[in-house]
């Protein structure tokens, strides 16, 4: 099983699956005339598909008992549970936070619900794993809570003509940011509590967690969507190949990203890991503001509060990170 092998690589990784954290959601943007919630059947196949391939291969080496297959026969069922329970949380979030970007956008949906995510995940993820400096993480946190509000007063800024935002559309933010923030305290327990998961395990049965939840959360949302009317399987089918290709595609970066956010995580702690990669939101909101122009003709004061949100997020990173020292 690949590990990293110094604090280096693994700040490396975590780096990395911040871009990836950040970055998926464009290939849903990129999408025409195909609804959130059949674009989401590509992307839970291809977050599933590119976990079993890591842990097939990086989880693979070595031929020991840290190996997928062997770990998988020799850990404990409650971690399995754990995690795919995780898995099934992780999901309902995920959906919430696509219909947020629908009807919010990219810069302020993921920052908002991000930040929520990465105070409860860090707080939870910590009392799991008490590992790291508590006071630096405490800073942290508040950093991000301060990134989240100023993001908010940026899109309240903008002139009349900028998109509106419902408050239907902020209540969702803060829910998906909730639930987002609980999944990973469940997959910390299955790598730490009796015969453990190795990271590489506990992606495969977290996303095979969230394919199958599938079933559950995004057949209800297809009947009761969030925007517009119900949709159908038959949309799925007569779907554009750009659009499956494109959630085939998203699914596989946050795929690669999380895989590495784990897997950095047993070298340093799930608790920092985690905090670190929920810097996506600093991505997500360049990728709104630089490729699809969602502040365009915002004025002196909209701006100001973005170049804060950047600053406090940027801050938060560095004390998170510090914590481990």
């Amino acid at each position: 099983m690949f590990t990293p092998s110094s604090l280096t690589i693994a700040l490396l990784m975590m780096i990395t699956s911040a871009i990836c954290w950040g970055s998926w959601a464009n290939t849903y943007k990129g999408v025409r005339n195909y609804r959130f919630e059949l674009f989401y059947w590509d992307y839970a196949i291809g977050i599933f598909l590119v976990s079993l391939l890591l842990a097939l291969t990086m989880g693979s080496t070595g031929h020991d008992s840290s190996s997928f297959l062997a770990n998988v026969h020799a850990a404990d069922w409650s971690n399995i549970i754990s995690t795919m329970i995780g898995g099934a949380i992780f999901n309902l979030a995920n959906l919430l936070l696509v219909a947020a970007i629908d009807m919010a956008g990219l810069a302020v949906a993921f920052p908002v619900s991000i930040g929520i995510a990465l105070v409860v995940g860090v707080v939870l993820s910590y009392g799991l794993q008490p590992k790291g400096n508590a006071g630096l993480l405490a800073a942290g946190v508040v950093c991000a809570v301060i990134a989240v509000v100023v993001d908010g007063r940026a899109y309240g800024s903008l002139p009349a003509g900028g998109k509106s935002i419902s408050r239907k559309s902020i209540i969702i933010c803060v829910v998906s940011g909730v639930l987002m923030g609980l999944w990973n305290p469940f997959v910390a327990y299955g790598t730490t509590r009796g015969n453990p998961l190795t990271p590489y395990s506990s992606i495969v049965f977290l996303t095979l967690g969230a394919l199958l939840s599938c079933f559950i959360w995004n057949l209800y949302f297809m009947r009761r969507p969030l925007v517009g009317e119900p949709a159908s399987f038959s949309g799925f089918f007569s779907g554009p190949p750009a659009g499956h290709l494109l959630g085939l595609f998203g699914g596989i970066v946050w795929g690669v990203g999380t895989v590495f956010n784990v897997v950095a995580g047993k070298v340093t702690s799930y608790a920092i890991a985690y905090a670190i990669g929920q810097s996506a939101p600093m991505v997500a909101a360049l990728w709104g503001l630089l490729a699809w122009k969602e502040f365009k003709g915002a004025d002196s004061r909209a701006k100001t509060y973005l170049a804060l949100m950047f600053v406090f997020y940027g801050l938060a990173i560095v004390l998170v990170a510090s914590a481990n020292r």
